[in-house]
């Protein structure tokens, strides 16, 4: 079993992508939670308890809820409470179908690994970073991103030189595409022979 994380920004999607061409299994947290939000997802009542101005048309807007949760920072503690034991529970559903389907490897896509202590659930991790400026200059082009926010986001992450300090392959982004997926490449078999 893989974990993979990164911090936001980092380029991230792109080694899930090429993880999955690869032909691995590939868990996404942050899919998971997409779903669980989504009108009829296993959240969105929780969430309505907590944060009724968050839901609209029986999903959640996560626009909205992230405003609440900036405007109330108690709020993420309970939030987390709610959702992450049914992300959990997501995750624990996906291995056990890359078991039953005798996968070369599974990978857990867990942004916040480190974290909420996830290394722990993983034989190998593989953090994926850029340098700040490309970081920042990705993150402040996405719809709807501002400093402030980014701020937030920043502050619930490890920092990037621990992320990497902790890691058993680091695959930089900041370069090119190119160099990004021959590093992924280069170091995929030694994780997978673990």
């Amino acid at each position: 079993m893989l974990g993979l994380t990164g911090g936001i920004g980092m380029g991230k999607s792109t080694v899930l992508r090429a993880l999955r061409r690869s032909g691995l299994a590939v868990w996404d947290a942050d899919r998971a939670v997409h779903r669980l939000y989504a009108r009829g997802g296993a959240a969105v009542a929780a969430v309505a308890a907590l944060v009724p101005e968050a839901v609209r048309d029986g999903a959640v807007d996560r626009a909205a809820l992230g405003a609440a949760v900036l405007a109330d920072r108690s709020l993420l503690a309970r939030l987390e409470a709610l959702v992450h034991p049914l992300v959990r529970r997501a995750e624990a559903r996906f291995i056990a179908a890359a078991r039953r389907a005798r996968a070369r490897a599974a990978v857990l896509d867990i942004p916040l690994l480190y974290e909420t202590g996830g290394e722990r659930r993983v034989d190998a991790v593989i953090v994926v970073s850029a340098p700040r400026a490309v970081q920042l200059r990705r993150v402040l082009a996405r719809p709807g991103m501002t400093q402030e926010r980014l701020a937030a986001i920043l502050a619930r992450q490890m920092p990037d030189r621990e992320k990497r300090r902790r890691a058993d392959l680091v695959v930089p982004t900041g370069l090119s595409r190119g160099f990004a997926l021959a590093r992924l490449r280069r170091g995929l078999p030694r994780l997978m022979a673990r």
